[in-house]
């Protein structure tokens, strides 16, 4: 934990007084630390009467928002509230959204706080320290505000870009994904609060998120979107995991025997508890089935956990082991984590320059170029005549909606509400956060013209092209929890606009703020493309400073970009055309029946099912651009870890991320990303990268372990998933081992 909390200081993070502790604990929570905890809380629930039991085991939403629901005067104005035990020096949970930031909860508490880029922007920079970073500056901002419970984590692997969360999460690669939310978590949880893990397990889309049956094989999940949990948990030891709302194989997520029981306490021997997403959950059952504490209950048909559980409890002997075994793991999360020791108290100091200083820098590193015909970037000091045009760039720029939503000081600056669906409405708009790229390109060209189109109307925005010497285009795609998106044009008519301003100018940049890929019909004839995602409050200065070569581009996909729908898995998401879609994921009804086969690609998705379909992406995973040239040689591998050798050969300092791929076995594609690092090089310099190999990145799951099977293994070194360099070939031996 010191390289990365040093890292996360000097990228700005001040450890504030409250989590002072953090210092001491000098390494993030591990599995031992979870065990050990899990023992002194058995001593601690065995002082406990029978009416305690059940306080720990129930929360609420602690927002106004659904009729007749009381919340406690001690709750604060959040995602969450569960009584504690004061009589044991247990403290209530009072529970915030994330992962982006300390959730704007529709700005019923008054506040705001640091708003950080979207997940998959973190999942551009490739960076473990960074996300670490983040992390802490949330945690830190968290604890001020008086929670202990941060729902942070989206481990969700992107199976389908057109998911309505891919923006919340990390990447489509299970390695990529479990390192960078292991160490996100480890930051979180670095000041002394418990993050979550979630959404446990395979939930890959919003259209009837809460009764999809996801169809899928124990191999195929195990070695794809188990295995970024895995890896996540392994590595940040979240207090708390939060299940899903979709069905596996026939069970709903938040009372899944297999993935609560069998794959997350049994063969992982996780010790801390696992809450249910809000309103996820079917009935008293699913306590036997593994879930330990029932949030948001008034979003549920009835409160399951609370005198409920109780009475089966005190009427069978075994019922009540588990009941114990509940409350354990509640205990387990707040001891390992330092809740307990350390309880929060409202009120602490923020460093906002440093956490926004975090914010930037994530924005920076996350922006990956896609395209740059004959250099137009950065913007040559000629460029005197500037229009920008679109994405609402006079006023802020675009953010992901849902429970994510998060906002600075001042609120959301532009907010367009997608429907009147009551209570909930505020949640699915799509609001823009402070801080405008107008502001920003014209604070670098104080002399020059910089004019600006709203867009709506491309005729006089392709006239005015034509009359400038660059023109930049700000588009946006806009997707939010509880609704996926249909296709993956860019809405309200902005490809035809940006074709019709290309035509008229063809040094035309395109500046793309979206949650995951889109077409791109009119790629071949603009100069520069950007990707920007939603970057958060520091996006205005994070994409000025590359469009003007204050920075240059470092950022890589963590996503593939399709040519098209017909390259994805399933044209379309099953059940779009069906559902109406809602908040609240289109609430299930005894005879819904919404099946999604995720045998179809198995473990193979996103730049694996390409390699097995043998096409070629618009851009690849791994995919991006510099101001610099690099180039990567001298791999030497032995299967468990690998060396070589980054080099940068241009004339600018930057960074690159240099990607090891396994690409056969016995002469059988076979692509994983098996190791990255993110180096940053002077002009001329060279270093030598060390990465270690996960076995289970090359074995097989045999149904009760890992087997690596006896072959030929190769190896290559990558700028992207598709474009590959030197390999090398191992001969390996057959291992079995179990987790």
């Amino acid at each position: 934990m010191l390289t990365r909390l040093g890292t996360a200081l000097l990228l700005g993070t001040a450890l504030c007084a409250s989590a002072a502790h953090a210092q001491d604990r000098q390494r993030p929570v591990t599995a031992q630390d979870m065990d050990a905890a899990y023992e002194e809380a058995k001593t601690i629930v065995a002082q406990m009467q029978p009416e305690e039991k059940v306080r720990l085991t129930m929360g609420i939403l602690a927002l106004p928002l659904v009729p007749g629901a009381e919340i406690p005067e001690e709750a604060l104005m959040s995602a969450g509230f569960v009584p504690g035990v004061p009589r044991l020096g247990i403290p209530a949970l009072t529970e915030t959204d994330g992962p982006l930031g300390v959730a704007y909860a529709l700005g019923l508490r008054g506040d705001y706080a640091t708003a950080m880029p979207a997940g998959i922007a973190m999942g551009a920079t490739f960076n473990r320290d960074l996300a670490f970073a983040q992390g802490h500056a949330i945690g830190a901002e968290a604890r001020a505000k008086g929670f202990n419970v941060l729902l942070a984590g989206g481990a969700n692997l992107a199976r389908d870009p057109r998911n309505g969360r891919t923006f919340e999460y990390i990447s489509e690669d299970p390695l990529l994904t479990g390192q960078l939310i292991g160490w996100n978590i480890a930051g979180v949880q670095s000041n002394e609060i418990v993050s979550t893990i979630k959404h446990f397990a395979l939930n890959g889309q919003e259209t009837g998120r809460k009764f999809v049956d996801v169809q899928i094989s124990d191999t195929a999940a195990r070695e794809s979107d188990l295995l970024a949990f895995q890896i996540g948990i392994e590595i940040g030891q979240p207090g708390s995991v939060m299940c899903a709302y979709n069905r596996v194989n026939g069970e709903q997520g938040c009372a899944s025997d297999y993935l609560l029981n069998k794959v997350l306490k049994q063969d992982w021997g996780y010790r801390g508890w696992v809450m249910s997403d809000w309103g996820a959950v079917p009935g008293l059952y699913a306590a036997w089935n593994g879930l330990d504490q029932q949030s948001g209950s008034q979003l549920d048909p009835d409160t399951f956990f609370d005198d409920e559980l109780l009475a089966a409890a005190e009427a069978d002997s075994d019922h009540m082991k588990r009941l114990d075994d509940m409350n354990a793991r509640v205990i387990t999360g707040l001891i390992a984590t330092g809740v307990l020791e350390n309880p929060v108290a409202t009120g602490g100091d923020i460093d906002w320059d440093a956490n926004a200083a975090v914010a930037r820098k994530a924005a920076e590193q996350g922006i990956v170029l896609l395209r740059n015909e004959g250099n137009a970037l950065p913007l040559a000091a000629n460029a005197e005549s500037i229009l920008v045009v679109g994405g609402y760039a006079d006023s802020g720029v675009l953010s992901g909606g849902g429970s994510s939503q998060t906002h600075p000081e001042g609120g959301p600056a532009v907010s367009r509400p997608l429907s009147d669906s009551g209570a909930f409405s505020g949640f699915i708009s799509e609001q823009y956060q402070r801080g405008a790229p107008l502001d920003a390109i014209r604070a670098r060209k104080p002399e020059g013209s910089v004019r600006f189109r709203p867009g709506r109307y491309s005729s006089d925005a392709a006239a005015l092209a034509a009359q400038s010497d660059v023109v930049i285009v700000f588009a946006t795609q806009w997707m939010t929890e509880g609704v996926d998106v249909s296709d993956l044009s860019l809405p309200d008519g902005q490809d035809a606009a940006i074709a019709r301003i290309a035509a008229a100018n063809p040094n035309t940049i395109v500046v793309l703020e979206t949650g995951g890929p889109v077409d791109m019909p009119w790629l071949d004839d603009v100069a520069a493309v950007i990707e920007a995602w939603y970057p958060g409050q520091g996006g205005a200065e994070a994409i000025a400073g590359v469009l003007f070569g204050e920075v240059n581009p470092s950022g890589r996909l963590p996503i593939t970009f399709p040519r098209n729908v017909a390259q994805l898995p399933r044209e379309d998401i099953p059940g779009m055309l069906e559902y109406d879609p809602d908040f609240a994921g289109n609430p299930p009804s005894p005879d819904s029946k919404l099946f999604t086969d995720y045998n179809i690609e198995g473990s193979d998705l996103g730049y694996r099912w390409n390699a097995r379909q043998q096409q070629e992406a618009l851009f690849p995973f791994g995919f991006g651009l510099s101001y610099t040239s690099f180039a990567s040689s001298d791999l030497e591998t032995d299967g468990a870890s690998a060396s070589f050798t980054l080099r940068n050969t241009g004339e600018r300092a930057g960074a690159t991320v240099g990607q090891v791929y396994l690409v056969s076995r016995d002469g059988e594609a076979r692509q994983r990303l098996v190791g990255f690092e993110r180096v940053e090089l002077e002009p001329g310099a060279e270093t030598t990268v060390n990465v270690e190999i996960d076995p289970r990145l090359l074995a097989d799951w045999n149904g009760d372990g890992w087997t690596i099977a006896e072959g030929v293994y190769s190896f290559a070194l990558g700028s992207d998933a598709e474009t590959l360099g030197q390999s090398v070939d191992v001969q390996l031996p057959e291992r079995s081992w179990t987790d």
